[in-house]
């Protein structure tokens, strides 16, 4: 049966005008972010952003999702799910925090809850999809222990593949009197997951199933750091031969070599992340690398700066080229764009996140106009492009 004219007519003007909707609504090339935040300090939540790769402008699309203190987001390869750490002391009468598994609408910028579980430790302060995006790695900070879940195709986690139980202390009585896994990654190849553990000084190296999610202690199972250094996050060389980590109680990082073959870490070198003459008190946050393995940022809290390394290309050593105010207090996350030439920092203790230009040559920050007000931000994220 043929539609009639009017009735075609209106559904092409309607169909015109739900497009017009989308491109207004997502820009020409714009790019969706996702903010973690600390609730309870002017916050609720997740809260969404476009951003436009051309002008380094974000644009606010209001509260995503309401859910208690979302400090770290993962958003899989596809763009099709997102999990936050709900870093909690206690979830639903236990002592363990949450992982919340959200579906994305892109054109809204909205998040929808699919599941919410127990992250099997208190206070979970990181996690991370393995390269496969089967399995969801998550560290649990005042657990001391990690854990790996499975990933169902619907983005749903299953039950818990693998569970470690950290033992020990530091030397720092306050902060490293028990273990404190703060950051857990598969390596470039899925071969093996890392643990910086604040409270031990230890990166722990375990073989990683990627069939099974299992995890087994690599031989030697962990390398040390400096003592009352406090690892916390690491990035990994795009050329899988260096792994950068950042300790957080002595604000510095530490080079080492990886080799795949047994999976093992040995230390190169150990760096300062401040400017000399410093003498106020800073602790360190994230780090990152840039895409081409060129350069290497770290904020400090306290300096309240982003810190710019060189990287040698062939040795993988690192050379302090600045520290650039990030234009506010307590730059606790920051995250480059896609495109590589833009830095959104998160100023948790200011409410704001600034967005800085990356000059593609010198790898140095300029502060841009670009910047949004949202209540106690510590997690910035990119939604990948559709596949």
């Amino acid at each position: 049966m043929r539609m009639p004219f009017r009735r075609l007519l209106a559904l092409a003007c309607l169909l015109t005008s739900l497009a017009a909707l989308a491109a207004a609504q997502a820009g020409d090339g714009a790019l969706l972010v996702f903010v973690g935040t600390y609730t309870g300090r002017g916050s609720e939540g997740i809260y969404a952003y476009r951003f436009d790769p051309a002008t380094g402008e974000p644009v606010s699309l209001g509260l995503a999702a309401a859910t208690d203190s979302p400090s770290f987001v993962e958003v899989d390869p596809k763009g099709r799910f997102l999990y936050a750490a709900n870093e909690l002391r206690t979830f639903r009468d236990e002592p363990t925090g949450a992982i919340s598994v959200f579906a994305i609408d892109r054109l809204p910028g909205k998040l929808r809850l699919l599941q919410q579980v127990s992250s099997l430790g208190a206070d979970p302060a990181h996690l991370s999809l393995d390269r496969s995006a089967r399995f969801l790695l998550v560290a649990n900070y005042t657990g001391g222990n990690y854990t790996v879940f499975p990933v169902g195709g619907d983005g749903r986690l299953g039950p818990r593949s693998a569970f470690v139980q950290d033992v020990g202390s530091g030397v720092d009585p306050k902060r490293q009197a028990g273990p404190h896994a703060h950051f857990i990654q598969t390596t470039n190849d899925n071969r093996f997951a890392l643990v910086a553990d604040l409270g031990l000084d230890q990166v722990l190296v375990h073989r990683f199933d990627a069939r099974s999610g299992s995890l087994t202690p690599a031989d030697p199972p962990f390398v040390k750091l400096a003592p009352g250094a406090g690892p916390r996050h690491a990035a990994f060389a795009p050329s899988g031969r260096s792994v950068y980590v950042v300790n957080e109680l002595d604000s510095t990082v530490t080079v080492f070599d990886y080799r795949p073959d047994p999976g093992t870490l040995s230390t190169r070198q150990t760096v300062s992340t401040l400017p000399k003459g410093f003498t106020g008190e800073n602790t360190t946050a994230e780090i990152a690398i840039d895409a081409k393995g060129r350069f290497l940022y770290v904020s400090n809290r306290g300096h309240d700066s982003i810190a710019l390394f060189r990287v040698d290309p062939q040795a993988g050593t690192l050379t302090l080229v600045e520290a650039v105010s990030t234009g506010g207090r307590t730059p606790r996350h920051f995250t480059i764009d896609p495109t590589g030439r833009w830095l959104l920092a998160a100023n948790q203790n200011s409410n704001t996140i600034v967005v800085f230009r990356i000059d593609p040559g010198s790898g140095r920050l300029a502060p841009t106009s670009g910047s949004v007000k949202v209540g106690s931000p510590v997690c910035v994220c990119f939604v990948p492009a559709r596949y």
